[in-house]
């Protein structure tokens, strides 16, 4: 314990969530980075009032990075922008995001990610950085520009987007893969096989319960093979995102020496057919949600540690837009208010442990991404910090959402487990569900610094 350093705050008498395992301990912060863990007295606080935090029977997590989320600015600000979606992940006890490239313009050039940095340092309520979007046009610059100031890593598309930021063939996904050394997020969904199911097989159909069935399991497998050989090839890393089979849990079990893994706490929460005759187009998305059999894959893999990763996929349009008939109503639900509330909703029917929980959205991102001093409760590391009481029982409503879009297909789930309070480099942004200021900064990378 130092005994003559006065702590601007003192998480007292909680349960930390150490990269060790759960301890009895305190947590010591000063000048927004955690200074001591370990007991600390009362006296050690500064004459803040309230620098001392009552943690009994609460746990002190590693600050919760939501490590794919899409805000639309610039270009579709109707459905989000970044102020409104970083306030609804900080209401939510999320402290860090990252931010995909499919905008418009499209995040593809260094002019693009000045821009957004430039908007999102305006009101940032969270820490964040953006993926720098990787195409065939452009992938002879990768090397360069993946080291920008605020890049979190490159992204591709090999299915479901449009224009530029469509990479369909091997040859277009490797020349991305082929320069620069940072990690590769991917979104694996086969767009060749999908257009030929869209055609076959969906038809003239407007059924949304048709949506699981063309967007099928064998294009995800064949886009995630693909793109797993080509990094092979190159001994270059890829992440790749929101894994919706069983197929694909065993293949990449196989291949973790090039490819990491990330599921959804929609995959996780929902299963088709029911869902999508209670809430129809609300939880349209892509990859889409799959039969029961499916999800327990997922939870199988989350449980034998083949997942590295756990995020929201928050990706809001509006109700207007969601209500036209499938498949004209566009994929994506928002999530990244919900994503803590939801994940220790399952920590309380004991599908995980919250250690495990902690590792997925926390540790995971700090090891996958190479985030400097973020992700983990340890000395030196900036003071970020979820608290959750995994006792408290609330009900998940629209009328919460901060999101621009104003809904949730979680609207009315009873839940066990909430966020109390956010910090974010030693400064609280929430507490007890009130927001309290925006003080969000540029992410930093150990491969760039």
């Amino acid at each position: 314990m130092k005994e003559n350093l006065s702590f601007d705050y003192i998480f007292k008498d909680g349960k930390v969530v150490l990269p060790s395992g759960i301890v009895d301990a305190d947590i010591g912060v000063k000048d927004g980075i955690i200074e001591e863990i370990g007991k600390i007295s009362k006296e050690s606080a500064s004459s803040v009032t309230d620098s001392i935090i009552d943690c009994n029977n609460l746990h002190v997590l590693p600050g919760v990075i939501d490590s794919q989320v899409h805000f639309r600015e610039p270009g579709l600000e109707n459905k989000e922008n970044l102020e409104s979606g970083m306030k609804a992940a900080a209401a939510g006890g999320v402290t860090c995001v990252f931010e995909m490239p499919n905008t418009n313009p499209l995040t593809i050039t260094p002019e693009a990610m000045a821009d957004k940095l430039q908007r999102a340092s305006r009101v940032a309520w969270t820490d964040y950085a953006f993926y720098l979007g990787g195409t065939g046009r452009t992938s002879s610059n990768l090397s360069e520009w993946e080291n920008l100031e605020g890049t979190c890593g490159i992204k591709i598309f090999i299915g479901a987007s449009t224009g530029d930021l469509i990479t369909p063939s091997d040859e277009e996904i490797e020349a991305v893969i082929s320069n620069g050394k940072r990690v590769i997020a991917v979104h694996a969904e086969d767009q060749y096989i999908m257009d030929r199911n869209k055609k076959e097989i969906l038809g003239s159909s407007t059924d949304v319960s048709m949506h699981n069935i063309w967007r099928s399991p064998e294009s995800c497998l064949s886009a995630t093979r693909r793109v797993v050989e080509i990094a092979k090839k190159y001994k270059r890393r890829v992440h790749i995102l929101h894994i919706t089979t069983a197929e694909e849990m065993e293949y990449l079990k196989m291949n973790k020496d090039v490819a990491s893994v990330e599921v959804l706490a929609n995959h996780l929460s929902f299963s088709a057919p029911e869902c999508y005759e209670r809430l129809g187009t609300l939880v349209q998305q892509n990859p889409p949600i799959r039969e029961k059999h499916h999800q327990d894959a997922l939870w199988r893999a989350i449980n034998d540690n083949t997942v590295d990763i756990l995020a929201s996929d928050h990706a809001p349009h509006t109700l207007d837009e969601k209500a036209q008939t499938y498949p004209s109503s566009p994929s994506g639900t928002p999530g990244v208010q919900t994503l803590v509330p939801v994940m220790l909703n399952h920590v309380s029917n004991k599908k995980l442990s919250i250690e495990r929980l902690v590792d997925l959205w926390s540790h995971g991102p700090h090891r996958i991404h190479k985030i400097h001093n973020k992700g983990q409760i340890t000395k030196g590391y900036d003071a970020d910090i979820t608290l959750v009481d995994l006792n408290k029982k609330m009900t998940i409503t629209n009328a919460q959402q901060k999101s621009r879009t104003g809904w949730t297909p979680y609207d009315g789930l009873n839940v066990t487990g909430w966020p109390v309070m956010t910090m974010i480099r030693g400064n609280i942004v929430m507490r007890e569900d009130e927001l309290l200021q925006p003080i969000g900064q540029q992410v930093k990378f150990k491969e760039t610094m």
